[in-house]
């Protein structure tokens, strides 16, 4: 029997669509450019990449990547969407960065080749594009280490969310595609901080990120209303 692989088609297509853009900071992937440098920062704060193995998980172009490997960390980016994949090796190429790998595999069945495998495990923006997001929590704590870390970014499922992510972000600003996100695959920090728990990682820490469309300038603050972080651990 083939295995099931825990990924929407839908999605894929949309985000291999639009592969080409990934690394033109002006382009629909521009908010990421954007807040990559605020996530690097905190992520490398709670743990120094310098040294580490380190996995990103539904890695697209590569942009976070590409900047853990730039800060001495050894990096496999994975991903599903073929034509992402391949720019973040050009960019790789490119860039000359060095100490970085990409491949084209399921977070789940990697965590069946190499468990307990990486120091640390990155899944941003990615779980609200997952039919089963818990899944993906379960696999990323089998892949870390025993007192590894596993850093999740993604969206509240709330009215203030909706306004701001899709109707704003999607519809009015046009910072976004529109589709880009569904409301029903949106995840309330408790349903992830329940799926981190059945799967053997405790909450360290929490932190929201925020953005003035006026300044149009990103924050990371103790609001977790809308888009929200999480940096957790596998028990040792």
């Amino acid at each position: 029997m083939s295995e099931i692989v825990n990924a929407d088609p839908a999605e894929l297509a949309k985000f291999s669509e639009l592969a080409h853009r990934w690394w033109d900071p002006e382009s629909e992937f521009r908010p990421l450019h954007q807040i990559n440098p605020l996530r690097l920062d905190w992520i490398n704060t709670q743990c120094s990449l310098s040294g580490k193995r380190v996995l990103d998980v539904g890695c697209g172009g590569g942009i976070l990547a590409d900047s853990m490997a730039r800060k001495g960390a050894d990096v496999l980016g994975i991903d599903l969407a073929s034509k992402a994949l391949r720019v973040a090796q050009l960019h790789a190429l490119e860039a000359q960065t060095t100490n970085i790998q990409y491949r084209e595999v399921s977070v789940e069945a990697l965590a069946k080749e190499q468990p307990a495998s990486f120091d640390v495990v990155t899944c941003m923006e990615m779980l609200e594009h997952v039919p089963d997001p818990a899944s993906v929590v379960r696999a990323c704590s089998e892949l870390v280490k025993p007192g590894g870390w596993v850093f999740f970014s993604t969206i509240h499922r709330s009215a203030k969310a909706f306004m701001l992510a899709i109707v704003g972000a999607e519809y009015v600003l046009n910072m976004l595609p529109r589709g880009t996100h569904e409301y029903a695959k949106m995840i309330r920090p408790s349903e992830l901080a329940a799926s981190c728990r059945s799967a053997g990682l405790d909450v360290q820490t929490t932190r929201g990120l925020e953005y003035n469309p006026l300044t149009r300038r990103y924050w990371l603050s103790s609001d977790t209303s809308v888009n929200y972080l999480f940096a957790t651990r596998r028990a040792a």
